[in-house]
């Protein structure tokens, strides 16, 4: 077993050593590695391609690694803890007789209210149609109609059908199911469990070296690799409620802020209008698809009051972000928690066969939605910014990549249209693949990692557990639906002095690394939502001019 030092020490006088006063800083930037100065190294591993996440994103980006290449995937628990395993409504691509990529690409643009990159989203509903006839050809068993076709349905901001889905609403657990099977049989492809990663490490030149990651047994490992996929998926643990499974903690999007890799548009935070509600905090809320909506469901108040008929054209199929803002000033004026969807006029037995998994659900409850609405409000869905990429997933640091809900990519600017969320896995982590292929082909190589040479922090017993709550709770009552700047700055100051905390300390667990990277995120989201003034999608502050 080797200590950085010691490893850093093998490469003496065969590279440059880091600039000296690189240490921690306890306000400010965040830290430099979470890891610290204690932590020694079991092992060396080293592949040609690391994928961190193994959702949608990550599998498929590993599918398009060319098999000649050695490809490790990390997961951080197993592989149905991803977002990607809880997506219900399903994949949007321009697919049937009447719809056309152009039609895609306005309704993308018009719900990224301007900000959305044209070019990324030029690309994505281009060959978006393509990536959903490989997942055919790859046995993801989509929902046929009666004549055997693709069963295509709508969702909100969409003025046609155009999104196809799997198991009725488990659209995200099919796909990586049948993913995750092809994955297991090749045999460049290896797959690690309950492997945590912590820190991105560079060459002499500032280039991705490798990355360190704790294994299942809590040993610390270095893997050696000059490409890196961050495919982590979102941030939901930064708010008390959440689609997100328990393991969205933003570890990549933290990661890679550490390394220097630029981050856009992460105060564009996504609140799904309809989770399920529940009077009992919940780890993870259970998530009432859009498509429910897209079927004909109603919102209404608890007087049976359609309180969306006149707030925009298309009702309760307006983009999330109006929708959710609906709500919210409904409950503030009524003084209640919950709204209701109400889906009544299905019959049981469509409702059964199209949504099984939110009718079991529900029914658990005691709610049988062929009878009864649905109560919902609003929770943290998904992040439209992240990691700054290129049309190839490349971020400003050579060999890192970014794919997925952790991935800016430029398609979803301030507002995500529904179910363009797993179109971006497909089409950018394939693009990130082509890139890392034809690198690896022109005789691409890792350089040796420059190891660091980092300070001991306190080893210091702290109550991560409230010092977590004490960030959700911020988040979740200044960084929600309906912002200003009164309020986010208040909570700037409160996770600022969390993240203080946390910098001048150090525990090997992963409690304590999700908190950091928890506490990190925050602070970058806060800071982004501080310094945009105006109100654009789903960043609305009720104090803009």
């Amino acid at each position: 077993m080797e200590c950085l030092g010691r490893l850093k020490a093998r490469y003496a006088g065969k590279i440059k050593q880091p600039a000296k006063g690189r240490r921690s800083k306890i306000r400010g930037d965040p830290v430099l590695y979470a890891i610290d100065g204690t932590i020694k190294l079991s092992r060396r591993e080293r592949y040609d391609v690391v994928i961190i996440g193994a959702g949608l994103a990550g599998l498929y980006t590993a599918l398009n690694i060319e098999e000649k290449y050695s490809c490790l995937i990390l997961a951080k628990e197993n592989i149905d803890m991803s977002s990607s395993w809880y997506a219900q409504g399903g994949i949007a691509a321009a697919i049937s007789h009447d719809d056309a990529p152009i039609f895609h690409l306005e309704d993308t643009l018009i719900a990224g209210a301007g900000l959305c990159d044209k070019e990324a989203v030029a690309v994505l509903v281009a060959e978006g149609p393509s990536d959903i006839k490989t997942l055919v050809s790859l046995n993801v068993p989509f929902d046929l109609n009666e004549y055997g076709d693709l069963e295509i349905t709508r969702e909100g901001g969409h003025r046609k059908n155009r999104i196809v889905h799997a198991g009725g609403d488990a659209t995200g657990r099919e796909t990586v199911k049948a993913l995750a099977h092809i994955v297991s049989q090749r045999a460049n492809i290896t797959f690690s469990e309950n492997t945590c990663f912590y820190d991105i490490v560079k060459d002499e030149t500032g280039a991705v070296a490798g990355i360190i990651v704790k294994d299942h047994s809590g040993a610390f490992y270095l893997i050696e690799t000059g490409r890196v996929v961050i495919a982590t998926g979102g941030i939901g643990q930064v708010y008390r409620s959440t689609t997100n499974p328990s393991v969205a903690t933003g570890d990549g999007i933290a990661a890679a802020m550490r390394a220097g890799a630029n981050i856009k548009n992460i105060e564009f935070i996504q609140f799904h209008p309809t989770g399920l509600w529940s009077p009992i905090p919940e780890e993870r809320e259970f998530l009432i698809s859009e498509a429910v909506r897209g079927e004909g469901g109603l919102l209404k108040n608890k007087e049976g009051v359609r309180f969306m008929v006149g707030q925009h054209e298309l009702a309760e199929l307006a983009p999330r972000d109006i929708v959710a803002r609906a709500i919210v000033r409904e409950l503030e004026r009524t003084g209640d928690d919950h709204v209701f969807v109400d889906i009544t006029m299905k019959d049981e037995e469509f409702l059964k066969k199209r949504f099984p998994t939110i009718y079991q659900e529900c029914l658990k409850r005691g709610i049988n939605i062929a009878k009864d609405w649905i109560p919902v409000c609003p929770v943290q869905h998904y992040l439209m910014g992240g990691i700054q990429t290129d049309l190839n997933g490349h971020t400003n640091i050579p060999g890192l990549y970014a794919a997925g809900e952790a991935a800016y990519t430029g398609v979803h600017g301030a507002n995500r249209l529904a179910s363009n969320s797993m179109l971006e896995c497909l089409v950018f982590g394939r693009r990130a693949a082509q890139d890392i292929n034809a690198a690896l082909d022109a005789g691409a190589k890792a350089r040796p990692p420059v190891l660091p040479d980092l300070p001991v922090r306190e080893r210091k017993k702290l109550d991560l557990d409230a010092l977590r709550f004490k960030v959700k709770d911020l988040m979740s009552k200044h960084g929600y639906v309906i912002r200003n700047e009164k309020g986010m700055k208040t909570a700037l100051k409160g996770v600022e002095e969390v993240l203080a905390e946390l910098e001048q300390t150090f525990d090997e667990s992963t409690d304590y690394l999700e908190t950091l990277n928890i506490a990190t995120v925050a602070r970058a989201i806060l800071i982004a939502a501080l310094a945009r003034k105006e109100s654009i999608g789903s960043h609305y502050r009720e104090d803009a001019p």
